[in-house]
């Protein structure tokens, strides 16, 4: 973590739909292609966790995970710009763990841009392993870009 960054100033906290104008310009901040307010808010269900990252009343990011049969879906995760590298991402992405574990998933899966190397770094330190590729799952200016498929297991699978 750089100098000038505690995680002792940050909560992690769950989403309510209060929080939706912060999450929304958060997302148009940190995608090309941004999911709209509608999926968001088709995410407040019981079978979703939606977290957020607070310091104070702002949000530096949030994370959604799908919790389905025994398994987790990271379906997105988002730290504001000016708040990254900073680690917070990891710690978002922890706490979105022990959600999985906590609601009984025996691992979590993810799709992440192939030209997103710093999240892939993050998600293979944290024990995460490529176990696949979606051709052209992700839209990009210059037409599709493909997402590696990732997993991480707690039952040693």
């Amino acid at each position: 973590m750089k100098a000038g960054y505690a995680t002792a100033d940050f909560i992690v906290r769950p989403l309510a739909e209060a929080d939706l104008p912060q999450v929304m310009e958060l997302e148009h901040q940190g995608y090309s292609h941004p999911w709209s307010e509608s999926v968001f808010r088709d995410c407040f269900r019981v079978n979703y966790r939606l977290l957020g990252l607070a310091e104070g009343e702002s949000l530096a990011g949030y994370a959604v995970l799908a919790l389905m049969y025994d398994e987790g879906h990271l379906l997105n995760l988002c730290i504001a710009p000016r708040h990254r590298r900073h680690g917070l991402a990891r710690v978002l992405l922890r706490h979105v763990l022990k959600e999985a574990v906590s609601g009984g998933m025996g691992k979590v899966i993810l799709e992440v841009r192939a030209g997103n190397l710093s999240a892939q770094r993050l998600y293979l330190s944290e024990g995460f392993t490529v176990i696949g590729k979606r051709p052209g799952y992700y839209p990009d200016p210059g037409g599709r870009e493909d997402a590696l498929v990732m997993s991480l297991s707690f039952s040693g699978d």
